[in-house]
């Protein structure tokens, strides 16, 4: 399975492994962290672990997921981003999740614009989408400064969700 290792300024994107799930776990314990995520409340870290086993999943059945966020300055893994599609879901979600420490420094938009262009460099993919809880300002700014389209609303995972288009032109279009 080949997972590309992307590099920002900041950032390392790579794929996840073994060693990352007591950080990952810690994050998904994180009731903040978790409060706009899924059904909006922590996961144990069976689920966690679950969670990393869909991602890399994703690489291997679609040649796209989610990597591991690293901080370059420590290694120290401080979250998720990339690109998600289990089976029914509404579209291909480009999806970011951080440990809470990390919030408010920029890493989600630096891993979510590295994932963007390599989806644009890389695949065939024409859009891509954003689904965001209506009270997650935070991620709603973010998907506007990334250059999404609000789409209106969705029924999701038991709740309400705002779909947010990110389309991908193609290199030289």
């Amino acid at each position: 399975m080949n997972i590309p290792t992307l590099t920002t300024a900041r950032l390392r994107l790579r794929a996840f492994r073994a060693s990352d799930l007591d950080a990952y776990a810690a994050m998904c314990a994180d009731a903040e962290v978790m409060r706009h995520i899924g059904a909006g409340g922590p996961v144990g870290r069976d689920v966690a672990w679950r969670q990393m086993a869909l991602f890399l999943g994703e690489w291997a059945l679609r040649g796209r997921g989610q990597w591991a966020i690293e901080r370059r300055s420590d290694g120290r893994l401080i979250g998720r981003a990339g690109f998600l599609q289990p089976e029914g879901w509404p579209g291909v979600e480009l999806a970011w999740l951080l440990a809470r420490d990390a919030w408010g420094q920029g890493h989600a938009s630096e891993a979510a614009r590295a994932a963007l262009a390599w989806a644009r460099d890389a695949t065939g993919l024409g859009e891509c989408i954003s689904l965001i809880r209506p009270d997650n300002v935070r991620s709603i700014a973010m998907a506007a400064r990334l250059g999404a389209v609000d789409d209106g609303e969705i029924d999701f995972l038991g709740g309400r969700a705002r779909r947010f288009r990110h389309p991908l032109p193609q290199p030289g279009g």
